[in-house]
């Protein structure tokens, strides 16, 4: 029999704290996922400059093409996010606008999280993106954790059940979506 091989995900973290709640959403989900998931994580943010839609076909700045080689190879992404002012991290909202012309979410599985206090408003917000440049699936494949602070500890664990089997299910709703 033919050993599995795990499905390639670039995960991306909205915060920018290396050691935020969001951050330890992607560890549980890769040490829950191990089997069918080999999740890396995408640190460049801070790296990508501001989005100018003069370079985004022409003078396309050397990191942006970096980013959407990682996004394009990859067989799903995975974005865990908080919620900042009720609206999308702007770091986050400027990876993916570098994107829309390129068109690496198009027909990509993808998953959103946005683990916040609330997170309701931004949730919403980058949901709406996600859909309008055709992230395969997306209404399928998110989940808002409001209150994730307590429900996700500093070792990566997630200590709230319903929480837990909710992110179980949404892992096997990813592996179906990338599989079809």
């Amino acid at each position: 029999m033919k050993p599995i091989t795990p499905k390639n995900i670039i995960a991306i973290s909205g915060s920018t704290r290396k050691n935020s709640t969001n951050h330890q959403l992607i560890k549980a989900i890769g040490e829950l996922s191990k089997d069918i998931f080999e999740i890396t994580t995408f640190e460049g943010l801070l790296d990508l400059p501001a989005f100018n839609p003069e370079e985004s076909f022409e003078n396309t700045p050397a990191k942006v093409l970096d980013f959407r080689t990682l996004l394009y190879t990859a067989d799903g992404i995975l974005i865990c996010t908080p919620e900042y002012a009720h609206g999308v991290p702007g770091i986050l909202k400027n990876a993916i606008d570098w994107t829309v012309s390129s068109a690496e979410f198009s027909n990509k599985p993808t998953v959103l999280i946005t683990a916040s206090t609330e997170g309701k408003y931004g949730h919403e917000a980058l949901l709406e993106t996600l859909k309008v440049i055709e992230a395969k699936n997306i209404e399928h494949l998110q989940l808002l954790i409001p209150f994730a602070k307590t429900k996700i500890n500093a070792e990566g664990q997630i200590t709230d059940e319903k929480t837990l089997e909710e992110i179980k299910k949404l892992i096997l709703s990813f592996k179906h979506t990338i599989n079809e």
